[in-house]
């Protein structure tokens, strides 16, 4: 059997070295709160996405709770969501809107089309059954053959005014339209109109009046402006009273160029006037050849003037009706 006898010498040469020791620990505790810091930091981490990821679903499941199966907001939102739950309350009431906007429009043009289709037929008959006839008697007396013939060809100019709204309901579309924009002479080309329309303002005994400066100029597309100038006109003329002047006034302001259309006629109700410049209104529900049209005159005005930057309105009041067309400076582009 052998005795470990151990000695003070041997005591002493294992002495624990208590800095070391106080080093190691401190270290220890450092890495131990490092690592309990971080621990905490990723744990918060993760709950938030936890709730985020529980917001996230909760306002998923809240709106398709509210729009297909059609409950009161407080039924398919939690409190917290509420806010946003507002918003798409008014995003649905705003698509709905729309929507509806779109029906209407709808409905109206396939009223249009199904009326459109139905009066075509009417005025081609006529022409074919006085073409017809000036045909079979050759030997008809004169008066009776120039009554059959200007019947037939006021019965055409109605089938060709019918046609041009056709075409006008099916190919309206202005939202790829590109403006090619040039300095006008506005004066010339405000002349040059009034001139064209003398035939329809004769047959009425209406007369157009040019109120404006020869310098006036308007930057803009002339051919799309020229196409506002003469829907405006155009309407102008069909509501005046006949033997009235229609008056078109035109000057150059700080800002733009004003331009109005003047005429004396039935003062439009203002139920009706908010209504003007939207597709397919009609003022006059009846079909009429005077006044007849696809009702989109105007909304087309209204749209290419807006793409211009410039505003149009309308007042009416004292059986005397005002458009005005208010167009940006060059500068404004």
């Amino acid at each position: 059997m052998t005795t470990d006898i151990y000695t003070g010498e041997m005591i002493s040469s294992i002495s624990v070295d208590w800095f070391q020791l106080k080093t190691d620990v401190l270290i220890g505790g450092a890495l131990l709160i490092c690592f309990f810091v971080l621990a905490v930091h990723f744990s918060v981490q993760a709950g938030r996405r936890r709730q985020e990821q529980e917001t996230v679903s909760e306002i998923s499941e809240g709106i398709h709770t509210y729009l297909e199966k059609d409950v009161e907001l407080e039924e398919a939102f939690p409190p917290s969501c509420m806010e946003i739950g507002i918003q798409v309350v008014q995003m649905k009431s705003s698509m709905e809107k729309k929507e509806q906007q779109l029906k209407a429009e709808s409905q109206r043009k396939n009223d249009l089309i199904t009326y459109l289709a139905h009066d075509l037929k009417t005025p081609l008959t006529s022409v074919m059954g006085y073409l017809s006839l000036l045909e079979e008697a050759p030997d008809m007396p004169q008066q009776q053959r120039q009554k059959y013939t200007r019947i037939a060809l006021e019965k055409a100019d109605r089938l060709e005014s019918l046609m041009n709204e056709f075409f006008e309901i099916t190919q309206y579309n202005l939202q790829n339209m590109i403006l090619e924009k040039e300095e006008i002479d506005l004066y010339y080309m405000l002349v040059q109109m009034a001139e064209e329309f003398y035939p329809v303002l004769e047959a009425k005994g209406n007369t157009c009046e040019i109120h404006a400066e020869e310098n006036v100029k308007v930057y803009g597309d002339p051919e799309r402006l020229a196409r506002v100038f003469n829907n405006i006109l155009k309407n102008a003329v069909a509501y005046s009273y006949p033997k009235t002047a229609v008056k078109i006034c035109a000057q150059q302001q700080d800002s733009g160029v004003q331009i109005q259309f003047i005429n004396q006629g039935k003062t439009i109700p203002k139920e009706k006037l908010k209504f003007l410049f939207e597709k397919f209104f009609r003022l006059d529900e009846a079909r009429r050849t005077n006044t007849g049209g696809a009702g989109l005159g105007l909304a087309i005005a209204k749209e290419i003037v807006e793409l211009h930057g410039g505003t149009i309105t309308a007042e009416s009041g004292e059986e005397q009706t005002v458009f005005t067309v208010e167009l940006p400076n060059r500068k404004k582009f």
